[in-house]
C-alpha cells in the first residue's frame, strides 16, 4: 500500500479537491483505495458520503487498535472499493502543537494495522491522506505515516513560500523521522492557460523547484465544484470540463505511483512527464516557458462545465 499525504498551508487552495481527485483515478484504475479525512472541516468525508459511524479518525489517533478503526471506517458512497476514515471537528484538538510527541506515530499505526487487516478481502493498494492546511501535529502525524507528499498550491505570488515552507518540514521529518519519506511533487490547482499572472507565477516556481513542480496543472473549471455538490467522483461527472480533468488526475497518480515503484528519493532528478502515454523530453529551466507547462486538454479560460 502506498502512502501519499496531501497537503497545503492555507486553506482555498484546492487540497481536498486534489484529494479526492486521486481517490476517482484509483477508482478508474481499478484499484483499492483508502482516504483518511484528518482535516477537521471534514469536507472529503462529506463529498465521499460514508454511512454514519460509531467512531471517528479522532478515536483513531487516539486508540489505534483494529476494533477501533473497524468503527471509524466506513464504505464511500462512491464505491465499496473506496473505503473513509472518517473525519469530526473534534480532530481540531488533536492539532495544537505541543512538546507532548507520544501519539504523533499513532496515525502511521493505525495504517499498518490495516495494512494487515483491510476492510473487505483486497488489500489496500493506496492511502491518501487529507491534511488540514496547515503544518500543525496532524499535518505532521501523516508525514511520519506517508511514503510521499504531494504540495498542493496555486498560482499566486504566496505559491514560492508556501512550497518552501513545506519543501522544508518534508525534509526535516524525512531526516529526523521518516527516511522513507519523499516530495512526490508541487502540483498546481486552478490553472488559468491564458491568465498572464499565472503563467508568470508557474515560471517562478519551475525556477525555484524545477522538475518537483508537476508537468500537468489542475485546469479552473466549474465541473469539480459541480461533481463534488452531487457527492460523485470527478470521472463520472459528464462534461468536457471533467473529462479533461480526470485525465490530468490520472497522469498525476500515474506519476506518483510509478515513482513510488522506483523507490529513490528524486528531487534533483525527477521523472519525465509523460504525454498521451508516452515520454517527451523535458527542456532545462532556463528554456521553459509556461508552454512547457500544459493542461492535458487546452479548453482555453473560460469556464467549462
Amino acid at each position: 500500500m502506498h502512502t501519499v499525504a496531501v497537503l497545503s498551508l492555507k486553506g482555498g487552495v484546492g487540497k481536498t479537491t486534489v484529494a479526492l481527485g486521486l481517490a476517482s483515478a484509483a477508482l478508474r484504475r481499478g484499484a483499492r483505495a483508502l482516504v483518511a479525512d484528518l482535516d477537521p472541516q471534514g469536507n472529503a468525508t462529506a463529498t465521499l458520503d460514508p454511512p454514519m459511524t460509531d467512531a471517528t479518525l479522532t478515536d483513531v489517533l487516539e486508540t489505534p487498535r483494529l476494533a477501533v478503526i473497524q468503527e471509524a471506517l466506513a464504505p464511500s458512497g462512491w464505491s465499496d472499493d473506496l473505503d473513509v476514515l472518517v473525519s469530526s471537528e473534534d480532530l481540531e484538538l488533536l492539532n495544537e502543537p505541543g512538546p507532548d510527541t507520544r501519539r504523533m506515530d499513532n496515525l502511521a499505526r493505525a495504517l499498518d494495522v490495516l495494512r494487515a487487516s483491510p476492510r473487505g478481502e483486497r488489500p489496500y493498494e493506496l492511502a491518501i491522506l487529507d491534511c488540514p492546511p496547515s503544518l500543525g501535529r496532524l499535518t505532521r502525524s501523516a508525514l511520519l505515516a506517508a511514503d510521499s507528499a504531494l504540495l498542493v498550491t496555486e498560482p499566486t505570488m504566496y505559491a514560492v513560500s508556501g512550497a518552501e515552507r513545506a519543501l522544508e518540514a518534508i525534509d526535516t521529518i524525512r531526516a529526523q523521522q521518516n527516511p522513507r519519506l519523499r516530495p512526490a511533487g508541487v502540483l498546481v490547482n486552478r490553472m488559468r492557460t491564458r491568465s498572464y499572472e499565472h503563467q508568470y507565477r508557474i515560471q517562478e516556481l519551475r525556477e525555484s523547484f524545477g522538475r518537483l513542480v508537476m508537468p500537468t496543472a489542475i485546469p479552473d473549471r466549474l465541473a469539480i465544484q459541480q461533481a463534488q455538490g452531487a457527492c460523485m467522483p470527478i470521472h463520472e461527472w459528464k462534461s468536457p470540463g471533467a473529462q479533461e480533468i480526470a485525465l490530468t488526475f490520472n497522469m498525476v497518480l500515474a506519476k506518483i505511483l510509478r515513482s513510488s515503484r522506483a523507490g529513490r528519493h528524486r528531487l534533483d532528478h525527477a521523472e519525465e512527464p509523460e504525454t498521451a502515454g508516452r515520454a517527451v523530453p523535458h527542456p532545462p529551466a532556463a528554456a521553459e516557458t509556461t508552454s512547457q507547462f500544459p493542461v492535458p486538454q487546452r479548453l482555453g479560460d473560460r469556464e467549462t462545465g
